[in-house]
């Protein structure tokens, strides 16, 4: 370590405040380079790779078996679409259910996305299992094995659902053909970068082939929409 000569200061006592190291020449080339690399990449503006798809975002919902709707609509009832989902064939029906948590607590409200599955579940937010008492694992459509319990209420009577109670996990719709050309594959995981004031990068996006979906799209909880200000038809990217 060298010293000046003259210290700048009047602290003469230990003069470590002007203390100076010579750099050596490789950390001289080392900044160098550093410099030289961020100045590239400022001007190139280079942004990651990916591509870029809409979001939606999706409130509360049930999907119910034929027999289940039977139990609390009453026997012959069928749902009524209110209006069309981006899926094909798929509807926000005008029926809705309250859902009774262990708590005791209760949901009103709470929509049915028709047509029928085979398998009755509910898809929460985790603000949702918060006031219902529930701890909602994350999952994808269809895991419901060992997931939490709740009961549905309609207006011809009520079922308790020993499972089926998840937080659907975050994922993207894409078609095989589009998965191909942009090289990602049905069950991998991905980042999803949001942009803005409150932008975010969304972890753990899986991928799920679709053939329904074209242009891709990726759907989330009403907590990350609003974790991120994201909404229906906003434009996120990708990351790969």
């Amino acid at each position: 370590m060298n010293y000046r000569d003259r210290p700048c200061s009047i602290c003469e006592d230990c003069r470590l405040c002007e203390a100076v190291t010579a750099p050596s020449d490789e950390e001289r080339i080392v900044s160098v380079v550093r410099n030289t690399v961020f100045r590239v990449l400022d001007q190139q503006a280079i942004t990651p790779s990916g591509f870029e798809l809409t979001v939606g975002v999706s409130a509360r919902h049930l999907h119910i078996t034929e027999e289940d709707l039977a139990v609390i609509y009453g026997q012959g009832h069928s749902l009524t679409s209110m209006r069309d989902l981006a899926g094909p064939g798929e509807f926000a029906a005008e029926e809705t259910v309250t859902l009774v948590g262990p708590n005791m607590r209760a949901i009103q409200g709470i929509r049915i996305l028709g047509p029928c599955r085979s398998q009755t579940q509910v898809e929460l937010a985790p603000t949702d299992g918060v006031f219902l008492g529930m701890a909602l694992p994350m999952r994808a459509s269809g895991d419901v094995a060992g997931t939490a319990a709740a009961t549905i209420i309609g207006p011809g009577g009520s079922l308790y659902l020993k499972e089926g109670a998840i937080r659907a996990d975050r994922h993207i719709h894409i078609s095989p053909e589009e998965a191909a050309r942009y090289g990602v594959s049905d069950g991998q995981h991905i980042k999803v970068e949001v942009a803005g004031p409150a932008g975010l990068t969304f972890n753990q996006v899986r991928i799920r082939f679709s053939e329904k979906f074209s242009p891709p799209a990726m759907h989330i909880d009403t907590d990350d929409g609003n974790a991120a200000s994201v909404r229906c038809g906003d434009t996120v990217r990708a990351l790969l």
